[in-house]
């Protein structure tokens, strides 16, 4: 009989199972556990999921657990698949606080959390993270061409645990971007049938 842990118990702790049990819920997560349960590598569908990201918060926590989250964003697809296993992105400038640098000095434990407004999605990935300074190649490879920001370093993370969530109470948004371009097409459709309409009416005038 395995021994392994389930996937799973990166985030379902001693306490956290208790709770499921006191409120009803650890049956299910039970035959989640001894199924497949949470993917533990990158797969096709999480790869082109964070390809059209462009945003993610991430999450660390100091040696005596307290957390912090922060936000990351850059172009789609700024943060890398490099293997089946592995993300990597690019440090940017920012305020120089280095909370979460300091915090990953010290717990390399870490969280990355992906939303999709539009599509009312959102993953969840646990793992542990480093920070790699001045590998000026890795750093070029994962730099967004064209993105106007200083990189500084390399964040590499090691995915031990993803899931994606159902998208109950997520609200749906669509970027700025995405709106002006839907706007966009909306008004040539407008002005191509403006314009149809126009020799319409001059056919029938003559």
């Amino acid at each position: 009989m395995s021994t392994a842990r389930p996937s799973s118990d990166v985030a379902f702790t001693a306490a956290v199972k208790a709770e499921q049990t006191r409120r009803g819920s650890r049956a299910a997560y039970a035959r989640l556990e001894r199924g497949e349960g949470w993917s533990t590598t990158i797969d096709d569908a999480l790869r082109a999921f964070l390809a059209e990201r462009d945003s993610c918060y991430l999450a660390t926590a100091s040696a005596d657990g307290q957390p912090y989250v922060q936000h990351r964003g850059g172009p789609p697809g700024f943060v890398r698949v490099l293997d089946d296993r592995t993300l990597g992105f690019v440090d940017f400038a920012g305020n120089r606080q280095f909370i979460t640098l300091g915090n990953l000095a010290e717990n390399a434990r870490a969280f990355l959390f992906f939303m999709d407004y539009a599509r009312r999605r959102r993953i969840k990935v646990w793992g542990r993270a480093r920070v790699v300074e001045g590998d000026a190649a890795l750093l070029g490879s994962l730099m967004p061409e064209g993105y106007a920001a200083r990189g500084e370093r390399v964040i590499l993370f090691a995915v031990e645990a993803w899931d994606a969530n159902c998208p109950q109470h997520i609200p749906q948004k669509v970027d700025a971007e995405g709106a002006r371009a839907a706007i966009a097409r909306l008004e040539a459709r407008v002005r191509e049938l403006e314009g149809e309409n126009r020799g319409l009416r001059a056919d029938r005038g003559r």
